[in-house]
Parts: structure tokens; C-alpha cells; sequence
């Protein structure tokens, strides 16, 4: 959903940048030697210089993964003032809104305006790593829309 979503940011000619965590050797969080690490002020830098991000994230019981919330503790104040969405896959239906809890301390700790429609699909929507279901690919294509919209609105 997030390779869609940043092919959708491109095709509009939209400034963006792919970072893809799992490929960054980022530390867990200690509240201590963890922000000195070279990928995580590499990744605060990035997130510093964004109007906006959309944040793809799988779901594991009834949550946003340990590693997207890893990423917003060893960045913090980089998220002051965003724009955020939010692209989730889980295996089932159950969890569809987990990502309030993460998107409430995105506004509330760093003031980020949170796109107000977010993507979840569960497993049916793919075939192994590839999303089939075309409904979810327009959603997700509205996701980046709305980044997008919401990020000139605000930004002027």
C-alpha cells in the first residue's frame, strides 16, 4: 500500500521521499543513547524536512507494530506540526481502528494534523505482498490525495 501510495505522490509531482524503516538499522528506544544512533538522527533529518508523511504500517494484535511506534519515539519532536496519514494491513477485521491510539499521540504529543480517513485492509485484500483488491488501491490513492490537499491548505 505504501509503494501505491508513494507512486501516486510521484505521478501528482509531488516532492517525496521513500523510507522503508525495515531497511535502516534503528536502535530500540532507551530514552538515552538511542538518539545519538546514525540512523535515527538520519530518519529524524527526514522527517524534519517533510510537510507530511504517510505512514504504512502493519497491525499485530489489535495495534500499530512496535516498530512504527519505535520510529515515533526515537524522532519525536520531528513530528511537530505534520501532516499524517495512515496505510494499515492486518490479518483480519477486528483491529480497524488501532491506529487511534497512535494517531492521538501524534496530535496530542507533537500537534500533527491527522488526515481524517485512513486505509485498513486485512489479508484477502493481497496475494502474498501485492494488493489485488482495486477498492483499497483507490482508497490508498485518496490517502495520498489528501496528503497532498491538506499539506497546501495548511502550508499555503
Amino acid at each position: 500500500m505504501g509503494r501505491i501510495a508513494f507512486a501516486r505522490l510521484e505521478q501528482q509531482k509531488t516532492d517525496c521521499e521513500w523510507i522503508d524503516i525495515s531497511g535502516l538499522d534503528l536502535p530500540l528506544c532507551d530514552a538515552d543513547k538511542c538518539y545519538a544512533n546514525v540512523a535515527a538522527q538520519k530518519l529524524k533529518r527526514s522527517i524534519e524536512t517533510a510537510d507530511g508523511m504517510i505512514i504504512a504500517a502493519p497491525v499485530y494484535n489489535y495495534d500499530v507494530s512496535a516498530a512504527a511506534k519505535n520510529m515515533i519515539e526515537l524522532t519525536g519532536s520531528a513530528w511537530e506540526d505534520k501532516i499524517v496519514g495512515f496505510l494499515c494491513a492486518a490479518g483480519g477485521t477486528s483491529s480497524y481502528m488501532s491506529v487511534m491510539a497512535y494517531a492521538n499521540s501524534l496530535m496530542l504529543d507533537f500537534r500533527t494534523v491527522i488526515i481524517p480517513r485512513f486505509v485498513y485492509a486485512t489479508g484477502d485484500a493481497f496475494d502474498g505482498d501485492k494488493l489485488i483488491d482495486k477498492k483499497v488501491e483507490k482508497r490508498v490513492e485518496q490517502v495520498a490525495d489528501d496528503l497532498i490537499r491538506f499539506t497546501k491548505a495548511l502550508r499555503g
